[in-house]
């Protein structure tokens, strides 16, 4: 087995590290602003072998303890909206931003503010008594990772902007967003490195060259493969599309290329290992993700006859991977994958995070098992699956008739009428459930129930089925739409974000809880780690990116301390499930009826309508 990693679920006391552990008390210092050479090192560089002691450095660093050490954005500078999209280009030399304000920033370190060790000592020894050592710390840290936006582009996207990532070799940036767009961005070399030495701001007019509306769905996710020419996105439409901006075609005349993968449900993330570029992973609203390969012969030979493959012949599902049973309140019918990851180091480990679940780790090297029913024969049919996004099909925009403000107020209380009849028999079933967890032959019976089959709810029915090695638990994966991330060089640590407002790390090897840190006033969506320094960037609801590095004093955003409650707590919020969402859905709902109401006054039609259920589904 290629995978064969049994983790236990309680925390294993940490050890407190301290910068002894490193090789050298300087080994920081000599990392923490030590960028690649050159702004055009091809993203595909930083997978190649590099110095064996800056790894192992690199790693002992983000397994021990870190620090908030920088913020990218404030009240009257940076983003106005939830920050959703976050990666790092050229080499680390870039980081790209976006969000609900559907703005895209490029920040770049600039080395000429940074105090520097030695800088660091000196001013923090001359400091006046007054000033306690851990403030002085607090101060000098935050110009260790001196960015500076560089750039401000603006998208003409109608909706939030999910995801945004340069292309390898080039200076084009993809967005993908609400409105089912993509969209390609390219200001040249001024991206990275403003022409004035302050921030430049691009309209969509100067720096937008390419439109794609082939996705009929929300579009969530880009993913870059090894070539500044093609890409892969995935939309709630079901669909996964390989884009090459080398040929040009007219999306309104129905002449979009064939997807790669076509499935029934609605899909929110793909993965794939530069290692293995051939197969990728996706995941959305079923019980399983699929793993599908692009090296069928049907797709060769069609090439060779000049003839574009069709949906059919594009790709070959696999694998599944899929768990042998549902959480404790997690409800049948939705299952929903938030997030996936395929290692960069080894090319064969998968991260999926489910929501109202753990974090599991799989393998495509591991071989599917042989599902044994212990439960028999069933003879009751099993009811449908419910789709959990809200319906809107008695709308009237929904026959192509514009909105007024009376049937915006029809479709609030429709939802609303929805969303709480729900949470009343979510209530009645928590109820039920608790009542069932006094006996034991009822906990048996509960966990007949929450069990999965093979042939559970999925189009590939015939497909097998890998199961996790690992699962990682302690955080809450419930209000949003949350990915999960390797850290580490040699991805030696997972992450995820949740919830509660902080961000866990676990070591991979053993399931070690290594760290819980706070990296958002509300919710914790996306992490990031730096390709070469041990810097993590975090961002979530906040409008704000925190970056997080080794900690040279006590650390002042670690949780740790509060590990056994925090983990109690979002055990609770998790088994609570989508019923303990009410209040926050009704909120959303409120805030976003004047958005709509607005909308409608400016002729917004049908995209003003689906505001009202963006955040919810978000």
């Amino acid at each position: 087995m290629a995978c064969n990693l049994h983790i236990s679920q309680a925390i294993v006391p940490r050890k407190d590290p301290t910068l002894s552990n490193m090789d050298n008390p300087s080994d920081l210092d000599d990392l923490h602003l030590r960028s690649p050479s050159s702004l055009r090192t091809p993203s595909t560089l930083k997978y190649a072998p590099v110095n064996r002691i800056k790894r192992a450095r690199v790693a002992r660093a983000l397994g021990g303890r870190l620090d908030r050490v920088g913020v990218l954005g404030g009240e009257d500078w940076g983003h106005t909206g939830c920050v959703n999209a976050v990666n790092w280009a050229q080499g680390g030399e870039l980081l790209i931003t976006s969000g609900d304000d559907t703005k895209i920033r490029v920040w770049r370190m600039d080395p000429s503010r940074s105090t520097g060790a030695d800088t660091s000592s000196s001013s923090g020894a001359s400091r006046s008594s007054s000033v306690t050592a851990d403030s002085a710390e607090k101060s000098l840290n935050q110009e260790e990772y001196p960015f500076t936006c560089q750039s401000v582009i603006s998208t003409g996207h109608t909706q939030n902007v999910f995801n945004a990532q340069m292309l390898p070799f080039s200076t084009r940036i993809v967005t993908v967003s609400g409105d089912r767009q993509v969209r390609v961005f390219d200001v040249g070399e001024a991206v990275g490195q403003s022409p004035t030495g302050s921030e430049m701001e691009y309209t969509t007019r100067e720096s937008c060259i390419r439109v794609l509306r082939c996705h009929t769905g929300r579009t969530k996710r880009i993913i870059t493969e090894d070539s500044p020419d093609l890409f892969l996105t995935v939309a709630e439409d079901g669909q996964v599309r390989q884009h090459d901006l080398r040929t040009s075609h007219s999306c309104t005349s129905g002449a979009c290329p064939a997807p790669l993968v076509t499935l029934p449900h609605e899909l929110s993330t793909i993965a794939l290992s530069p290692l293995t570029p051939y197969q990728f992973v996706v995941g959305g609203e079923s019980p399983y993700a699929h793993l599908f390969d692009r090296r069928h012969a049907g797709r060769y030979l069609h090439a060779e006859w000049g003839v574009p493959p069709d949906a059919d012949s594009a790709t070959t599902c696999v694998r599944r991977f899929g768990r042998r049973s549902r959480a404790k309140g997690e409800r049948k019918g939705y299952e929903h994958i938030t997030g996936a990851q395929m290692s960069a180091w080894n090319g064969h480990e998968v991260l999926l995070s489910y929501h109202s679940d753990g974090v599991f780790l799989y393998s495509t090297r591991d071989e599917p098992e042989i599902f044994e029913d212990k439960q028999g024969p069933h003879s009751i049919l099993t009811p449908n699956a419910k789709r959990r996004r809200l319906s809107t099909t008695k709308s009237p925009s929904s026959h192509g008739e514009p909105l007024t403000d009376p049937d915006v107020e029809m479709i609030v209380e429709d939802q609303l009428e929805s969303l709480f009849a729900d949470n009343v028999m979510d209530d009645i079933d928590d109820q039920s459930q608790e009542d069932d967890e006094d006996g034991d032959d009822e906990d048996d019976e509960d966990e007949g129930d929450r069990l999965f089959t093979p042939e559970d709810a999925d189009s590939h029915r015939a497909v097998p089925v890998v199961y996790p090695c690992a699962r990682f638990t302690g955080h809450c994966n419930i209000e949003t739409v949350k990915d999960v991330n390797f850290l580490g060089p040699h991805d030696e640590f997972v992450t995820s974000g949740s919830d509660d407002g902080n961000f866990f790390i676990w070591r991979k090897s053993t399931g070690e809880l290594v760290d819980i840190l706070e990296g958002d006033q509300h919710v914790v969506n996306v992490i990031e780690s730096h390709p070469h320094l041990p810097l993590v960037a975090v961002s979530g609801i906040d409008t704000t990116v925190k970056l997080f590095a080794p900690a040279r004093g006590v650390p002042s955003f670690s949780r740790w301390n509060n590990a056994e409650t925090i983990k109690k707590n979002n055990a609770q919020a998790s088994r609570t499930g989508l019923s303990g969402n009410a209040e926050l859905q009704f909120a959303h709902l409120v805030l976003n009826y004047g958005q709509a109401l607005r909308g409608i006054r400016d002729g917004g039609g049908e995209q003003s309508e689906t505001q009202l259920t963006q955040c919810i589904n978000q």
